[in-house]
C-alpha cells in the first residue's frame, strides 16, 4: 500500500491517481470512500452528526483499508493522521507513506481557489486572514504528518507529473 498525505490542497488525490495509474493500481480517496459508506458528504457528515463521530468513522474505514487492501494507493484526507492513533497505524502498515508537504505561500495559492468548498476555512473572507490560518494549522499538523510518513516531498513549483515521477523514483529505491 501507498499513502499520500498532507495538509489539504497539497495534491494528494490527484497525485495519487495519476500514481496509481502508473503502477495499474486501484486509487481510493479516503474522504470519498467515506462518503460512499456513509452514503453523505463529508460536510453534511460534520454539521450534522459532528466532527467526533466524522473522526471516529474516518479512522474505523482507515483501518478497515489498512488491513484488507494491500495493493492500492491511498489519498487521506488532511486531519486523518492527526486523530487517534492514526499516524502510528498509518506508518506500521503500510509499505510506503509519503507526505506531499507545501510551504503556506503554495498552499494559500491553491486554497484561495477552492475556499468556498473547503469548510474548514469558507468563513475565511481574505487572503491575509487564510494565510494566518494556514500557518497557525499547518504547524499544528505537521508533526503528524512527518510522524505517519516515511518520506517527505515537497510539492512546490511541481506539477503532478513531477511529483508522481519523484514518488516513483522513491519507490524504484526501497
Amino acid at each position: 500500500m501507498i499513502i499520500l498525505l498532507g495538509y489539504m490542497g497539497s495534491g494528494k488525490s490527484t497525485v495519487g491517481k495519476a500514481l496509481a495509474k502508473k503502477l495499474g493500481i486501484e486509487h481510493i480517496d479516503l474522504d470519498d470512500y467515506i462518503e460512499a459508506q456513509e452514503n453523505a458528504l463529508i460536510s453534511d457528515i460534520f454539521s450534522k452528526k459532528g466532527e467526533v463521530y466524522f473522526r471516529r468513522k474516518e479512522t474505523e474505514y482507515l483501518n478497515t483499508l489498512l488491513g484488507e487492501r494491500p495493493d492500492i494507493v491511498l489519498s487521506l484526507g488532511g486531519g486523518t493522521p492527526c486523530f487517534g492513533k492514526n499516524a502510528e497505524s498509518i506508518r506500521q502498515k503500510a509499505r510506503h507513506t509519503f507526505y506531499l508537504r507545501g510551504t503556506i505561500p503554495t498552499l494559500s495559492k491553491r486554497l484561495a481557489k477552492e475556499r468556498s468548498q473547503r469548510p474548514l476555512i469558507s468563513h475565511l473572507l481574505c487572503n491575509a486572514s487564510l494565510i494566518e490560518f494556514l500557518g497557525k494549522h499547518l504547524f499544528e499538523r505537521d508533526t503528524f504528518y512527518r510522524e505517519a510518513s516515511h518520506e517527505a516531498i515537497s510539492i512546490d513549483d511541481k506539477t503532478v507529473l513531477q511529483l508522481t515521477e519523484e514518488i516513483l523514483g522513491h519507490l524504484q529505491t526501497k
